[in-house]
């Protein structure tokens, strides 16, 4: 089997040479950061009508985690396009970091948009070090469709913990890997390295909940489920929460 997967892995490999090309001279992580924020702007405009009603049970108990300052400090981690503002409740204040810099001009039509929202700041950054979120300053973390890309799960999910106040929560909804005895995930480990250079990193394989189950919370609530989604690859997902 493993050696099924090379020769189609090759396969894709030759037809998407140009691309491999572009990536060997450097010049594709540029041309990606362009145009992955072009793309995700209408993937999420789909997405949200596919996926709107687990977002909204997913995010309904929001409120149980207003800190003492009586409104609900957010912080979107892998913010892109904004695309869950309007799932989020009145007067929630919303930080927002990602990466790419290209996504601000999305970010703030979004957030144009959600004038129900306390929009606070968008900071260029990665999970893994948030150097500019102090300990404890959050209520809530949020994290939707980024741990498929990040460089270390890990090292996340600390950072997490740091942001969080005691008590708050750490929501999340991720695609991920299929059950191994599947042909979903066969076709998975196909695609996976031509997948990870189109989309940005994104992996289709990545066991999530196993990251998020190690995580340290004294509290976790994961669920998986088949997402109505018209792409066979992502369709498994996790989502839930946890709390510090």
């Amino acid at each position: 089997m493993a050696f099924v997967i090379f020769v189609l892995q090759l396969v894709i490999y030759i037809l998407l040479f140009p691309m491999y090309l572009l990536n060997f001279l450097g010049l594709w992580k540029w041309i990606c950061k362009i145009w992955f924020p072009c793309f995700l702007s209408r993937f999420t405009v789909i997405y949200n009508k596919q996926m709107a009603s687990k977002k909204r049970e997913l995010f309904s108990n929001l409120q149980e985690f207003v800190g003492p300052s009586g409104k609900l400090s957010l912080l979107e981690l892998g913010c892109g396009t904004g695309a869950n503002f309007k799932f989020y409740p009145p007067e929630c204040r919303v930080t927002c970091i990602d990466p790419n810099p290209n996504f601000e001009k999305y970010l703030f039509k979004s957030i144009a948009e959600n004038r129900h929202l306390q929009f606070e700041r968008f900071m260029v950054g990665v999970g893994e070090n948030m150097h500019q979120v102090a300990d404890g300053a959050m209520d809530v973390v949020v994290c939707t469709l980024v741990l498929c890309s990040v460089q270390n799960q890990e090292q996340i999910l600390r950072e997490v913990r740091r942001v969080l106040r005691p008590g708050g929560a750490f929501y999340f909804l991720e695609h991920v890997a299929a059950e191994r005895s599947t042909w979903n995930y066969f076709w998975q480990q196909v695609f996976d390295p031509s997948w990870n250079l189109v989309f940005d990193g994104c992996s289709l394989t990545r066991e999530s909940w196993k990251t998020v189950e190690r995580g340290g919370f004294s509290k976790l609530r994961l669920q998986h489920l088949q997402a109505p989604l018209s792409w066979v690859l992502v369709r498994p997902h996790i989502y839930g929460y946890a709390v510090k």
